[in-house]
């Protein structure tokens, strides 16, 4: 079970479950500030894995494709707090403190903190929030934005960089990036975004450079690295569909009849 709390149009997000259980949202559309209060988060990002222990702080930064593994510690339990620091919140506050970023950001996309007691006593205090998220008024959750805002800053002044760079991201090479990310369950939009184009450049370009349509590609790619994880590294169905960017096994399993005209299990069984 995934609880999240509708106030201020889901700034605070709490999260809690007893199985293994992915997460369905792969695009990061703004920076999120993480504490890990039971359990791990594994996550699989574009620069490679990492997971996110018991007490500790993620910081990850916005316009990224991450997949989640939720996993339940020792007690069968996991928990996490999340905050969304979105632009809009993030502009106030850079216009209350008149605070600007030096230069466009250019590190790190997910960055665990030190160990920091005022932080962890931050989140200890969103728990009447967590709780009763009728009770808080949008002028209140603005306010518990920026003390995160301001804790950040005082662990490390040069997060203004990370918090205040307001740019898009720019254009980039499209086959690279599609190649490197066509697992990413996400839209066509948020590809466009990520590659820094507008959708009509992103499709005009892609045509240009894959002769197909995006929706198109993506199915057949994913389907052809389903194949050779299959017949080559003996993977089972049930263990790449999700990774593959597939919503569920069954929709797995009809496109994968369509294109070899067998399922995952019978194309096993044809000789080369």
């Amino acid at each position: 079970m995934t609880k999240i709390i509708p106030q201020s149009e889901n700034s605070f997000v709490y999260s809690c479950t007893s199985q293994d259980q992915w997460g369905y949202e792969q695009f990061i559309s703004e920076h999120i500030l993480a504490f890990q209060i039971s359990g791990e988060t594994h996550i699989f990002h574009q620069q490679g894995f990492f997971v996110l222990k018991k007490n500790r702080i993620l910081l990850a930064h916005k316009n990224q494709l991450a997949k989640t593994l939720k996993i339940p510690g020792s007690a069968k339990e996991y928990k996490a707090v999340s905050i969304i620091l979105k632009a809009e919140d993030l502009k106030k506050i850079a216009a209350i403190y008149n605070v600007a970023c030096d230069k466009k950001y250019s590190g790190k996309n997910n960055i665990i903190l030190p160990s920091d007691n005022f932080l962890k006593s931050y989140f200890q205090s969103l728990i009447p929030y967590l709780e009763q998220p009728e009770i808080g008024s949008n002028g209140m959750i603005f306010s518990k934005i920026s003390e995160a805002v301001e804790l950040l800053l005082n662990i490390n002044p040069e997060f203004k960089n990370f918090l205040f760079d307001f740019s898009e991201p720019h254009k980039i090479n499209l086959e690279n990036f599609m190649l490197n990310n066509f697992q990413y369950n996400t839209s066509i939009e948020n590809f466009a975004r990520l590659s820094g184009r507008s959708l009509a450049s992103f499709k005009r370009d892609f045509s240009d450079v894959f002769t197909i349509p995006p929706a198109k590609w993506l199915k057949e790619k994913r389907l052809e690295e389903a194949y050779r994880l299959i017949h080559l590294e003996n993977k089972k169905s049930s263990d790449i569909y999700l990774e593959l960017g597939f919503e569920n096994l069954s929709h797995f399993y009809t496109a994968f009849k369509k294109k070899y005209g067998v399922t995952p299990t019978e194309s096993l069984t044809i000789k080369k």
